[in-house]
């Protein structure tokens, strides 16, 4: 039974400049600030940093790896606050998702969970405002 407050096994993520490579292929995201540490600087980003959809996805996975058809997933939106930069290294970026069930609402025979996701990466939280709502049965 899913309840208000319970929290999700957290999930960490390791991306990799060979990520951000295969992210582009699949996504056609060729834009140079996802690959170029030079023209990153030049528009002022920290460094190459990962696309923000590729955050996105990662972070809801904290979600679709905890309920139990990945199909129940009925909305997820974020806000995009600070970039993931991931450093030319062995080492990339990591960062940690963690996820609390905001409120359970009944709905006909089941349900709508919400639950509020956390992304961060070192210190900085880089995802505001970031919920996933879930059907419950």
């Amino acid at each position: 039974m899913i309840q208000a407050g319970t929290e999700l096994p957290p999930l960490t993520v390791t991306l990799r400049r060979e990520n951000l490579v295969r992210y582009a292929g699949a996504s056609g995201d060729f834009n140079p600030i996802h690959w170029s540490d030079r023209m990153a600087a030049a528009l002022g980003l920290p460094g190459v940093i990962a696309h923000g959809m590729l955050t996105m996805a990662s972070a809801v996975r904290v979600v679709t790896d905890w309920i139990a058809d990945p199909a129940d997933l009925v909305e997820y939106g974020v806000r995009f606050t600070k970039p993931v930069v991931v450093p030319d290294d062995d080492k990339g970026a990591t960062v940690t998702f963690s996820a609390k069930v905001d409120k359970v609402t009944k709905v006909d025979q089941g349900g709508l969970a919400e639950i509020d996701i956390t992304a961060v990466a070192g210190e900085e939280k880089v995802l505001g405002r970031a919920r996933a709502v879930v059907r419950v049965r």
